[in-house]
């Protein structure tokens, strides 16, 4: 799931901050008298899809708080693209990367042996957000207006697609321009009557100034998967206990970052360069797509709904044989406290 496919470039002085934090954190650790760590880490480069965000924040703190160094681990964030992120996992060149369930799907379809292993985001983020004034309050109303999409792929795309088969309507019966990352001043300016955004993001952004919208979040009318922790069989059945660490880890500071919130925002300011209260709605919308009954675990009908608007969209062409080996709940089962 945040806007983690917006394609940007790694930051590595972020990524050096990452590694230089855990490995400051076994010293402390050790000096503090905490749960010991192995003396040496395993240094692990995340794809994370998308910049330095606070939306990252379970990370930076299961980071800053030594979970990973608990499990002889030590995070290198590389803010590379998704799909690079994705390639990378399903040739066996990287153990782990953030991505989106509708990727994962997608490269599954490619021979990919990519498996979900921690589905973090559990509401999928994308949504259409219109000034109130414009009147587009459901789904219905987009019929005949301008809508701003980033481009036609990825999960904006896609989000945007599955609105509209759910309420009966296609591409067909809206205006849809591609305008790029741009969505705020192309609705600011009234290039766009209404635009496809990440729910924890731009719409942030436009209320801050002080913009009046109606937002239709995507997730009220389509189950999609969103934003989770993905590996390949290889490592799955290489090295099952490095899958589970880096899940019980992340985990940790997940929960942590639920329970609190202002730490959390803190200690992601050590990782995001010019971080500053104004973007502490960020991580509050976000905090509202990761809460679960069970946290980070997959949801079965929400796969397989996936897959069938992916089929639909001609994005997927045949029907997965596999469809369930493309996720497990196992890992996260094994960490509930």
């Amino acid at each position: 799931m945040g806007q983690t496919l917006a394609y940007r470039t790694q930051e590595e002085s972020v990524s050096k901050k990452a590694l230089f934090c855990s490995l400051f954190l076994l010293v402390l650790l050790a000096a503090c008298g905490g749960q010991a760590a192995p003396e040496t880490l395993r240094t692990i480069r995340l794809p994370m899809g998308y910049v330095a965000d606070p939306q990252y924040a379970p990370l930076y703190v299961a980071v800053e708080r030594g979970y990973f160094a608990e499990e002889g681990l030590a995070l290198e964030f590389d803010y590379s693209f998704e799909t690079d992120g994705i390639a990378l996992v399903g040739a066996g060149e990287l153990p782990f990367a953030l991505a989106s369930g509708e990727q994962a799907v997608l490269a599954r379809a490619e021979g990919l042996p990519v498996v979900f292993v921690m589905q973090w985001w559990q509401q999928y983020p994308i949504a259409i957000v219109s000034k109130a004034a414009s009147g587009i309050r459901s789904p219905a109303d987009l019929a005949g207006r301008q809508v701003g999409v980033p481009g036609f792929f990825g999960a904006s795309y896609v989000g945007l697609v599955g609105l509209l088969f759910a309420n009966d309507m296609t591409l067909d019966d809206i205006d849809a321009n591609e305008i790029g990352f741009n969505q705020v001043e192309s609705l600011l300016t009234g290039q766009s009557e209404a635009v496809v955004v990440y729910i924890n993001n731009e719409p942030v952004q436009l209320a801050q100034r002080g913009e009046a919208l109606n937002v239709i979040a995507v997730s009220d009318y389509v189950n999609l998967v969103a934003n989770g922790l993905m590996t390949n069989e290889q490592t799955i059945a290489e090295e099952p206990e490095l899958v589970q660490g880096f899940v019980r880890a992340f985990l940790r500071g997940l929960r942590d970052t639920l329970d609190d919130p202002d730490a959390a925002f803190e200690i992601s300011k050590r990782y995001v360069e010019g971080l500053d209260d104004s973007r502490r709605g960020v991580l509050d919308a976000s905090i509202d797509l990761w809460q679960a009954d069970q946290l980070g675990r997959g949801d079965p009908a929400a796969w397989q709904e996936t897959h069938d608007l992916l089929l639909a969209m001609g994005l997927l062409q045949a029907p997965l044989p596999d469809l369930d080996a493309l996720y497990t709940n196992d890992f996260v089962e094994s960490a509930q406290p």
